[in-house]
């Protein structure tokens, strides 16, 4: 098991040590884990237990995470560690979130392999994804470090559950994220995540106003939970008020899992509606995810309405966006600027999944 001393802590009163890398702020005696299992104290410290070990790599397409405006097309390395630092009832990943056995961890990548296995696999970015980055911070950061080394762009996928300096560190070295925005109640992140929405409306703030990072937001509808049409308008709303028009919203189905066996799957028509309502209040780019769905998935310029990428699932059907000149990333009909980051060629890896054995 390989452990690294950690920055993000402070000292108690009664002698414990606080974790500081997230809101839940573990108090911890030493030889004890946090709720995330990974931070543990040691030597009157917080220590990553699960640095330089993996629970597995696979190149998968950027649309995957989901990111629909941030390089399309293109392959990114994807990889997560185990344990996670919120307790979401319905958690899709749960046998890596949810691991508390360390076998679970492939053998040792270091962040110069992983960033090597990029470039040696033509991937645009890597992915900190599966579970969230936020509790094995240090080991994205320096991977991130290393990928930037070699012009290789970092994506943080996460529940957005993280303190104001240790969010500052991680995202700088973050060039996209996708958000997960869980539900627009207190009850529900209180109830079945043990977290709180402020902490994590407060992240989406940031990245908007104080990063440069390209960051979109997935909110997973679980019937009878947070699909209502009044959280839908008032999450949608706060999110233009707040965030602006151009922050694409993915709306994603639900399947039962992990301890929400007795609920239904997410019908489609839950999903169109909730864009509808998010387009209603002014989201210029509103999608439904895990389900197939043409039109839906597919971008459009909001000023003409012009399909300017067509997606079947991950496969790109048509592309309508200037990637040469001085007008890169607008509109080919009518010149309006498209917001996100286009790159190059559009990507033509399609919905391939290809896992990755490092060594």
């Amino acid at each position: 098991m390989t452990v690294v001393s950690t920055q993000y802590w402070s000292k108690v009163e009664d002698g414990r040590i606080q974790c500081d890398i997230c809101p839940r702020h573990c108090k911890m005696h030493d030889g004890q884990r946090g709720l995330c299992y990974v931070r543990a104290c040691e030597d009157g410290g917080i220590v990553l237990t699960t640095y330089g070990r993996s629970s597995g790599f696979c190149i998968d397409p950027i649309e995957k995470k989901p990111l629909n405006h941030f390089l399309p097309g293109t392959p990114v390395l994807s990889f997560g560690t185990a344990g996670c630092n919120l307790t979401c009832k319905f958690c899709q990943n749960w046998s890596i979130s949810k691991a508390r056995a360390f076998d679970k961890l492939q053998s040792e990548a270091t962040p110069e392999r992983i960033a090597e296995a990029a470039r040696q696999t033509e991937c645009r970015s890597v992915a900190y994804t599966y579970n969230d980055p936020v509790i094995f911070l240090e080991y994205a950061i320096d991977t991130a470090k290393a990928c930037r080394e070699r012009g290789i762009k970092n994506v943080a996928v996460t529940a957005g559950y993280i303190c104001p300096d240790p969010r500052k560190e991680f995202y700088s070295w973050m060039d996209a994220a996708n958000v997960d925005l869980k539900a627009f109640t207190e009850y529900f992140y209180r109830e079945l995540c043990t977290a709180r929405l402020p902490d994590v409306l407060d992240t989406l703030k940031y990245l908007k106003h104080d990063t440069n990072v390209w960051f979109e937001i997935t909110d997973l509808l679980i019937p009878g939970e947070n699909d209502s049409d009044a959280e839908i308008d008032q999450m949608t709303s706060w999110v233009v008020k707040n965030l602006g028009p151009e922050v694409p919203m993915h709306f994603s189905a639900f399947h039962p899992d992990w301890k929400m066996l007795d609920k239904p799957r997410t019908p489609i028509e839950t999903l169109k509606r909730a864009r509808y309502i998010a387009q209603g209040n002014g989201v210029r780019y509103a999608y439904i995810g895990n389900v197939h769905h043409h039109e839906a998935q597919s971008t459009y310029c909001h000023n003409c309405g012009e399909m300017l990428i067509g997606r079947d699932w991950y496969e790109l059907s048509k592309w309508m966006i200037n990637l040469q000149g001085s007008n890169v990333g607008n509109c080919q009909s009518c010149d309006e600027p498209v917001p996100g980051i286009f790159e190059g060629p559009p990507g033509d890896w399609g919905r391939k999944r290809q896992p990755v054995r490092l060594s």
